[in-house]
């Protein structure tokens, strides 16, 4: 009998180390800015695709010193640009949405696009507050939310009125996933 369990539980762990790359690892990741650190809950129950995207890039250290070049005050910061335009992306293929009923609460993590609903790629913003990104919900992709360190994200450099494009933009000096 304990031979069998033995074999069942092998058995349910090879297969869960096959679902994915980045199947198991934490879901936590850990962004070090200027102020200090910030500490973001992955959602893969909601974005799964989203979550493992984040997670490849994170490992391969592409987030390292990209900047928050759109920063709207009481709306968003948005990062994930290499070349710091709005425009730039990963040598990875677009994702297709994962949109869900979940709410844009302060925190919230969400993956930037254009107007086509499947051309998020390695861009997200962070939501200032409880209501500003309220009106996103269902038409953009929540795949995690800072848990920590906020006002870290509250004190980035802000940009200009209207467009948020930053001069002298902050910068993600880190993010990795926790261990």
């Amino acid at each position: 009998m304990r031979t069998m369990a033995a074999a069942l539980i092998f058995g349910i762990a090879l297969l869960a180390g096959t679902a994915g790359a980045f199947a198991g690892t934490p879901n936590t990741l850990q962004m070090q800015v200027k102020g200090g650190l910030v500490v973001i809950e992955l959602r893969p129950d909601i974005a799964p695709k989203h979550v493992a995207r984040v997670k490849r890039l994170a490992s391969e250290g592409f987030y390292d010193g990209i900047v928050f070049h759109r920063v709207i005050p009481g709306f968003m910061a948005q990062t994930g640009d290499p070349t710091g335009t709005g425009r730039g992306g990963s040598k990875y293929p677009d994702l297709p949405a994962e949109f869900t009923n979940t709410p844009f609460l302060r925190g919230t993590i969400g993956a930037a696009r254009t107007s086509n609903p499947d051309s998020a790629n390695s861009q997200f913003f962070i939501c200032f507050t409880d209501t500003s990104c309220a009106h996103l919900r269902g038409q953009y992709t929540v795949w995690g939310r800072v848990v920590s360190g906020m006002e870290h994200i509250d004190a980035l450099r802000k940009g200009a009125p209207g467009s948020g494009a930053v001069e002298n933009p902050d910068r993600i000096i880190t993010l990795r996933l926790a261990k």
